[in-house]
């Protein structure tokens, strides 16, 4: 499938890849693929971010990834979820920090010892790829762009989708900035992914 990935969209991957290292993530995952996808420069998505004011908010976007990371990947629904149940996520983490140091509950390999190999992908990055690949072909288009994974990103749940959504980056406004609301992934269908 790699062989379909535009030059930018192989940047994405990189950029992913270098991420997890970066953060001694044991793989790569959703949030690093947004993370990437905030670096690019002069691409389809890159202009899909700028003209949804996304460029401005980078920090903003990059600090509510790294929140949900401290909470173990739960998403602000999940947490809010729990806690009608009476369960305070932000006191565990704390009590979990406390006891283990900032970002225990991440799954982050930092100061624990180098991490040798490559990282593999996981469940959310590789579901991102494949749709990512469904979102091309339902375009009809040859080759999956930076703006495939983009929009990809805005369809699947999780913290990476609810993080863009709260930015105001959905898979309506991309399809608007990009295509100008015609065709895709299909309105129903996008949502189900």
């Amino acid at each position: 499938m790699f062989e379909r990935f535009t030059k930018d969209a192989r940047a994405v991957v990189v950029g992913a890849i270098e991420y997890a290292e970066e953060a001694g993530a044991e793989s790569v995952d959703a949030e690093h693929l947004v993370l990437a996808l905030l670096d690019r420069e002069g691409s389809r998505a890159s202009f899909a971010l700028a003209a949804l004011g996304l460029a401005e908010r980078g920090d903003a976007v990059r600090e509510a990834l790294g929140e949900a990371r401290r909470r173990a990947g739960l998403s602000q629904a999940d947490a809010e979820a729990l806690a009608g149940l009476g369960i305070d996520v932000s006191e565990i983490v704390a009590r979990v920090e406390e006891a283990h140091g900032v970002g225990a509950m991440s799954g982050d390999r930092k100061g624990r010892g180098r991490w040798s190999g490559r990282r593999p992908f996981g469940r959310s990055a590789k579901e991102i790829l494949e749709k990512s690949l469904r979102v091309a072909v339902a375009r009809r288009d040859r080759h999956i762009g930076d703006e495939h994974i983009l929009l990809a990103l805005t369809i699947r749940p999780g913290v990476s989708g609810e993080v863009l959504t709260d930015h105001g980056v959905t898979y309506e406004s991309v399809q608007r900035v990009l295509y100008g609301g015609q065709g895709g992934y299909g309105g129903g269908e996008a949502k189900a992914g």
